[in-house]
C-alpha cells in the first residue's frame, strides 16, 4: 500500500485530502522534482531540491522546509513504500485560496506534498534505442523553471506518442532546444553537441551527470544550439533524464541516425553511466 506525504503528515491514499482552491489545480502555480532511487537510495538528491528551490525562487514563492528536512521526507518516502529501484516525485503549490491570478494573502501557506514508486530496470528502449518526433516548441519562454505549468510539454508528447514515438524533439523555428520532458544530444566526429543553459529549456540533473561523465571520459562537449537538419546529419543521438537516464535514439521523424543503432560513445556513456550507481544496478 502506497504512502504518501502532504503537508507534514504521512498517509495513505484513503486519508489524502487536497482542496479544489488549490492554486496548483487552478494555475499549475507550483513546482516539482522526480528523484531517482538507486538500491534503495536517493540519487542526486541535493541537486534536485536545490533545483526545487531554485524554481521556487523564479516563481516567487516560499517553500515551508528547509532542504535538508525535504531530503528527510524523500528518505522517509523511499523507506515507508520499501523502494528498491524507482523515483521520488516531490510538489510544492502556492496553496488553497479563492480563484484570483495574482498572489493570494502571505498567510496562505503552500501545500507540500510527495510519494515514491517502484520503477525497476532495465528501462524499456536503452538497450535498442527509441524513435523520436520533430514537434514545434510552442512553451512559453521559461522553460528553465521545473514548474507544474506542462500542458505544452503533454501535447507535443502526445504527437510524439500518437506517431509511435517515445520523445518529442523540440525546435523553435528549426532549432532543437529540448525534449518534452528530457535533454537532447547529438554526436558528430566524436564531438557531443547539446543546447547551452538558457531560460528555453530545462537543466536536467541528468545533463549535468552526462556532461561531468563526457569530462570524466575525454569527451568533448559543446553546448551550443543545433539545427533540426544538423540533428538529421548527426553520428549518433541520445537523450537523458532523471527516468530515462542515458537513452539512445536511433530514429528521428522516421529517419535513422547514421547506421539506425546505437552508436559506440553513446555507449561508452551508458556504461559510464551506469559505474557511478549501485553496483547491483550496474553489474559489476
Amino acid at each position: 500500500m502506497t504512502v504518501y506525504f502532504i503537508d507534514g503528515q504521512f498517509t495513505e491514499r484513503e486519508g489524502l485530502t487536497i482542496s479544489i482552491d488549490d492554486r496548483g489545480y487552478y494555475f499549475g502555480d507550483g513546482v516539482y522534482e522526480v528523484i531517482k532511487v538507486y538500491d534503495g537510495e536517493l540519487y542526486t538528491a541535493e541537486e534536485h531540491i536545490n533545483r526545487l528551490f531554485q524554481s521556487a525562487t523564479k516563481i516567487k514563492m516560499t517553500i515551508p522546509y528547509a532542504e535538508v528536512q525535504l531530503m528527510e521526507i524523500a528518505r522517509e518516502l523511499v523507506e515507508k513504500n520499501n523502494i528498491v529501484v524507482g523515483h521520488v516525485y516531490i510538489q510544492v503549490t502556492r496553496g488553497s485560496a479563492p480563484r484570483i491570478h495574482h498572489f493570494p494573502n502571505p498567510s496562505v501557506p503552500p501545500v507540500v506534498t510527495g510519494y515514491a514508486i517502484n520503477n525497476p530496470r532495465p528501462i524499456v528502449g536503452i538497450e535498442n534505442g527509441v524513435a523520436v518526433k520533430s514537434v514545434a516548441d510552442v512553451r512559453w519562454l521559461r522553460c528553465d523553471i521545473k514548474s507544474l505549468n506542462l500542458l505544452g510539454n503533454v501535447l507535443a508528447k502526445q504527437e510524439a506518442h500518437e506517431a509511435g514515438c517515445i520523445e518529442a524533439l523540440l525546435h523553435r523555428d528549426g532549432v532543437v532546444t529540448e525534449g518534452s520532458s528530457s535533454n537532447m544530444f547529438g554526436v558528430k566526429d566524436g564531438i557531443v553537441y547539446t543546447h547551452p543553459v538558457t531560460n528555453l529549456i530545462l537543466n536536467g540533473i541528468t545533463r549535468q551527470v552526462l556532461l561531468g561523465l563526457c569530462e570524466e571520459q575525454g569527451i568533448p562537449v559543446v553546448e551550443k544550439s543545433f539545427t533540426l537538419d544538423e540533428a538529421f546529419a548527426m553520428d549518433e543521438f541520445f537523450l537523458t533524464s532523471t527516468t530515462s537516464e542515458v537513452m539512445p535514439v536511433i530514429s528521428i521523424d522516421g529517419h535513422p541516425v547514421s547506421s539506425g543503432v546505437i552508436g559506440p560513445l553513446t555507449m561508452k556513456l551508458q556504461k559510464a553511466f551506469n559505474a557511478q550507481i549501485p553496483s547491483f544496478i550496474s553489474g559489476e
